[in-house]
């Protein structure tokens, strides 16, 4: 790991502030993630901003009836909120299909959707990586991309987004809440959230220059069956394969998200509309730009499958 200098911040404007000022700070609340790439030397930052101190731990009602989630409100917590178990249980399901107890205590919900891939290239510092090192290539297209992306892949990167959390949250159309360092604020849809990688793929967020996440507010619960599943190569400390999180209400129609296969939550609201006329539609309408590998095209027919068994099961509850 690269010496680097630290400090502790009061307040989400001068979290922003002292960012700007240092060029590659990152900002340190869990670490669950960053500390791991700092040992690899993959993520090599001069200065971390400690924001622990900061009072974004509360998930609070917002005045349309929705939730607003602290950034820093651990995972666990967010899982256990007796409002999110009953309203958005989706959410709470996708939390604690991820990784251990002793990770989701640590874990943020800013941190959660800030999780940057678990490419075996993107780790491998012998290998070139778009995202670790712009403009060195991408090992992955002609390497081993058994995990790796199906579709919103670019010919510099196919890596994949990690989070369970975020997939929920893309089907529950969450917005995440900012501030800048020059003190504006702003309110980003998640579907405008993460970038597709193009010949960018480094440039993961819309997030500008020191650009700090508050908060995620949801807004009011919507009704209806709510299902995610995980399919992984083991039980648990897996990453998925293919996630798929459903809402489904009675007249069968509703809403789908699936992780696992792209840059980001993939979700389509052709998709959505689709979900009356069965699986076979649905699939089609989310994955008819899909371009596997010969390693991973086993994906497609995982999906399809694990989307049939959600939606058979959110229709027999309903």
């Amino acid at each position: 790991m690269k010496a680097f200098s630290y400090e502790k911040v009061t307040s989400s404007l001068e979290a922003a502030t002292r960012a700007q000022q240092n060029p590659g700070a990152r900002f340190i609340a869990g670490g669950t993630n960053l500390l791991d790439l700092m040992k690899l030397e993959i993520e090599t930052p001069a200065h971390l901003i400690d924001v622990n101190g900061l009072a974004l731990d509360k998930i609070e009602p917002t005045d349309e009836g929705g939730l607003r989630i602290g950034a820093l409100v651990r995972n666990t917590d967010l899982a256990a909120d007796m409002r999110v178990r009953t309203g958005y249980a989706v959410l709470s399901r996708a939390l604690l299909a991820g990784a251990s107890g002793q990770l989701r205590n640590q874990a943020t919900t800013a941190g959660n959707l800030l999780q940057r891939t678990r490419c075996p290239y993107f780790y491998d510092t012998n290998q070139p990586c778009n995202k670790r090192l712009p403009g060195s290539g991408c090992a992955a297209l002609g390497g081993y991309s058994r995990q790796l992306a199906v579709i919103g892949a670019s010919q510099d990167c196919i890596a994949t987004h990690p989070s369970d959390m975020a997939v929920a949250m893309r089907l529950l159309d969450a917005t995440i809440e900012t501030v800048s360092p020059d003190g504006s604020e702003r309110a980003i849809p998640i579907n405008d959230f993460y970038r597709a990688p193009g010949q960018t793929p480094h440039l993961e967020t819309v997030l500008k220059a020191g650009e700090f996440i508050t908060a995620v507010v949801l807004p009011p619960p919507v009704g209806g069956t709510h299902i995610y599943r995980k399919v992984r190569d083991r039980a648990s400390y897996a990453f998925a394969l293919v996630s798929v999180a459903a809402i489904v209400q009675r007249d069968h129609t509703g809403r789908v998200a699936i992780g696992g296969v792209a840059h980001q939550p993939w979700r389509r609201s052709l998709a959505d509309s689709e979900l009356p006329n069965g699986t076979q539609p649905v699939f089609d309408k989310l994955f008819e730009d899909a371009q596997p590998t010969a390693d991973n095209q086993f994906k497609l027919v995982l999906a399809k499958r694990t989307l049939a068994s959600v939606l058979a099961e959110a229709r027999a509850k309903a």
